[in-house]
């Protein structure tokens, strides 16, 4: 198994850099100088009105935006293998401990959406599948399509206007206590949830219908014996290939949650680099973000065989 973690660990490593490449490629490419946009920030040591071109074209240099597009990736490159993020440019201080203070609210969110949608869809998805057809699976199926038809903006907008503005009940944004959770993770969990759902129906259905599962209701084993013991375990291997993409899904989707609920996380500073044109914080977050996915996937694979003894590592 160890071959086989490292294997795929270097593996990894080219589509990593071949996303940060790409990413690297369009902060370039699309409109907008950092440095011009850096100059027009109040309070910030500089002033747009008293800079002349010459000081300009000199902060470019000290950025190093002048060279052209593969040196700095190479430098950039560089510098990450040496552990060095670089320094951002509209905060003016090392990255790193700039990502670092975001990630615990961004992982914590990312839990309590991942919490949440298991709570909602492992037992509406269950009773669907085993009520086929029924008025519980009609239910079950529509709530599955709702929840992947519903953007996750307006959810969260809405639940603002009613909870927090109307009944005023939990806070409006920002991460205050253990309340501030529960608007932005069920938001966060709702859409995951929708699509979970389906996919622990149709998944259950098919193991169902096999013969093991037949063979072991007529030995006159008990019926939850046979949906917890035999086929929650071998629907839960299709699940697993899911989780490992949704968790793609909801660093993704908690860049707009964040923003809505004003939430101090990464999401919410990768929106903000971009709109200055932070290039250093934009590539580190989107190189943590594509590890992050990238060691999903392995621990999915892994996890394959923990949940079928079948499955073996050469």
């Amino acid at each position: 198994m160890l071959h086989y973690v490292v294997r795929k660990v270097f593996a990894s490593v080219p589509i990593v850099l071949g996303v940060t490449l790409i990413v690297f490629a369009i902060l370039h490419l699309t409109p907008g100088d950092p440095i011009r946009i850096m100059l027009g920030f109040g309070g910030g040591g500089y002033s747009g009105g008293t800079t002349s071109s010459a000081d300009v074209e000199a902060l470019r240099a000290k950025w190093g935006l002048d060279q052209p597009f593969h040196v700095q990736y190479l430098k950039w490159l560089n510098n990450m293998f040496h552990g060095d993020m670089g320094i951002s440019i509209r905060f003016r201080c090392p990255v790193w401990p700039l990502v670092r203070a975001r990630l615990f609210p961004t992982i914590s969110l990312s839990l309590v959406g991942y919490l949440i949608a298991f709570v909602i869809a492992f037992p509406i998805g269950i009773l669907s599948a085993l009520k086929r057809n029924s008025l519980l699976d009609y239910f079950g199926t529509g709530f599955s399509l709702f929840g992947m038809s519903m953007p996750s903006f307006w959810l969260g907008l809405m639940l603002i206007l009613l909870i927090s503005v109307r009944l005023r009940l939990l806070p409006t944004s920002g991460l205050e206590s253990w309340k501030s959770y529960i608007m932005p993770g069920f938001t966060l969990g709702f859409g995951l949830a929708g699509g979970l759902t389906r996919m622990v129906r149709s998944s259950m259905l098919e193991v169902l219908r096999q013969d093991y599962i037949t063979t072991a209701r007529a030995k006159g084993l008990v019926e939850h014996l046979v949906i917890i013991k035999h086929a929650l375990r071998n629907a839960f291997i299709p699940v697993l290939t899911i989780l490992g993409f949704y968790l793609a899904y909801i660093f993704s989707g908690s860049i707009l949650i964040e923003t809505v609920f004003a939430w101090p996380g990464m999401g919410r500073l990768l929106v903000q680099a971009l709109t200055t044109r932070d290039y250093p914080v934009v590539q580190a977050i989107v190189l943590l973000g594509a590890g992050t996915v990238v060691i999903a996937n392995l621990v999915t694979d892994l996890l394959y065989g923990a949940v079928d003894p079948r499955i073996r590592y050469e």
